[in-house]
């Protein structure tokens, strides 16, 4: 249970007291940990500890006396960061006593991640419609667009996330890349994909399949040389669509990551990647009931 409620549509931050030995010999007050995680914040520190929003993990306030107790918890309310704005708005597509879904814009993060914080889906809405239980069921990358499914309540947010961790969601993407004749489609295609902490972008590795998805092509356009596909990815890997349309030879189009890594200024919202969610159909696991959300989202590029 966490002590501290969202608050500006932000979760407090919480802290794990470490309880290795060197820790447990250097720190004897839990503020002292504290000020060692956050050297810079040393003023505005002090500020939360005095109005009582720095608490441990049975909500009470944590002050220059507390004992350090290692594997305790301490909860606190951070300062956004600066943020650029991301100058698009979430669109409602359904709302229920349960879910909320949401056609996402391009460039706008999911969750409060990085340097987008309080620019993300998850941040934005709680303030918006005032839903501090907001919470996404899965994620989509900050630079797609398209159907995206929220739990409006604590209750149900297991058996939502549940459905997509059993890969229970019948997932359709559309993108825009270049059209290959002979290319065979429809495609399977399937390969290891893994992506490492600290890097931006996912590989391809040797080894066991871990990620499939099915590529067809819905129309195509030879005098431009491009075409619209339709993806369904049968597992949710980091950037899987991405590396696979890649893979075959035809990359997303505005993709600066595949196949080769360009730089694209934070505020250039000019070339939006020419992909989209367009539809995510399930079972209900609370009514039993088919459901099938879909957005009418087109692609600049097409």
């Amino acid at each position: 249970m966490v002590p501290l409620p969202v608050r500006d549509g932000l979760n407090p931050t919480r802290l794990v007291l470490p309880h290795d030995a060197d820790s447990v010999a250097r720190y004897t007050r839990t503020l002292d940990y504290v000020r060692h995680r956050f050297p810079d914040d040393a003023a505005r520190l002090a500020e939360k500890v005095a109005a009582g929003e720095v608490v441990d993990g049975r909500g009470r306030p944590v002050d220059a006396t507390t004992p350090y107790e290692p594997r305790g918890f301490v909860f606190l309310y951070r300062d956004p960061p600066v943020e650029p704005d991301v100058p698009f708005e979430v669109r409602v597509l359904h709302r229920d006593r349960d879910l909320l879904v949401v056609d996402k814009p391009h460039f706008l993060a999911t969750i409060p991640r990085g340097s987008y914080v309080a620019r993300s889906v998850l941040v934005r809405l709680r303030r918006d419609l005032d839903l501090p239980d907001l919470s996404p069921a899965h994620r989509l990358d900050r630079v797609t667009a398209g159907v995206l499914l929220l739990t409006l309540r604590p209750q149900v947010r297991g058996a939502y996330q549940e459905l997509f961790a059993r890969r229970e969601v019948r997932k359709t993407y559309e993108a825009v890349a270049p059209w290959d004749p002979a290319l065979e489609l429809p495609a399977t295609v399937r390969s290891r994909i893994v992506k490492r902490r600290g890097v931006m972008r996912a590989e391809e590795v040797d080894g066991e399949p871990n990620a499939e998805s099915r590529v067809d092509v819905i129309e195509a356009d030879p005098a431009r040389g491009l075409a619209r596909y339709r993806l369904e990815p049968h597992s949710g890997k980091t950037h899987q669509l991405r590396l696979h349309m890649a893979r075959l030879g035809v990359p997303i189009v505005h993709d600066n990551f595949y196949p080769e890594p360009y730089d694209v200024a934070p505020e250039d919202y000019s070339r939006p990647l020419q992909l989209v969610s367009r539809s995510l159909a399930f079972v209900d696991p609370l009514t039993g009931r088919e459901r099938r959300f879909e957005t009418d989202r087109t692609l600049g590029a097409w």
